[in-house]
């Protein structure tokens, strides 16, 4: 089966983070895509990110470096998944190699998302697994279990790291 490398960034700020509407495989999404000849995991996230959401992204580290400095590490993903894409017309069913990265937008706020169909959606909405509307009166669509947890301890991280910065902002 053929296998294309991916990255997933999920964008999480002030106890939200931020999905989409995926018209075509009609679920709720983070940012993210395939890896481009040439680039690092760690670019694509950045790149995905920026073009996707509209706003520059930093990483949040979800594992430490080792102590040595030569070779260069990437930040490590919070996880890697398999994905299964079935077959459309035009291209046959294939794997994603999925790399999960956790980031926050770079002036580490809400940012306005594109306009249509994107949401930042609160942290207590993924922990009760209660659906999202497209638009106002449209039915609820519930987010997927991997998306929903996902997105809960890209949260979680984040939180983590504004306690950090406001601290250290104050210091």
């Amino acid at each position: 089966m053929r296998r294309h490398f991916t990255v997933t960034a999920f964008v999480s700020a002030q106890g939200h983070t931020l999905l989409h509407w995926h018209t075509k495989n009609r679920m709720w999404l983070p940012p993210g895509g395939h890896i481009e000849a040439d680039e690092d995991p760690v670019q694509a996230a950045l790149r995905e990110a920026l073009e996707e959401a509209g706003f520059p992204v930093e990483l949040l580290p979800t594992a430490q470096a080792f102590s040595y400095t030569s070779p260069v590490q990437l930040l490590a993903p919070a996880t890697i998944m398999v994905e299964d894409i079935p077959a459309t017309p035009g291209e046959l069913a294939h794997q994603h190699i999925d790399l999960i990265y956790f980031t926050t937008p770079a002036t580490r706020r809400r940012e306005t998302p594109p306009p249509g169909t994107w949401r930042w959606v609160p942290l207590e909405t993924l922990r009760l697994g209660t659906g999202i509307a497209l638009h106002a009166g449209a039915t609820e669509v519930p987010v997927a279990e991997d998306v929903r947890t996902l997105g809960i301890a890209a949260i979680e991280r984040a939180a983590l790291e504004e306690k950090a910065y406001h601290v250290s902002e104050k210091q």
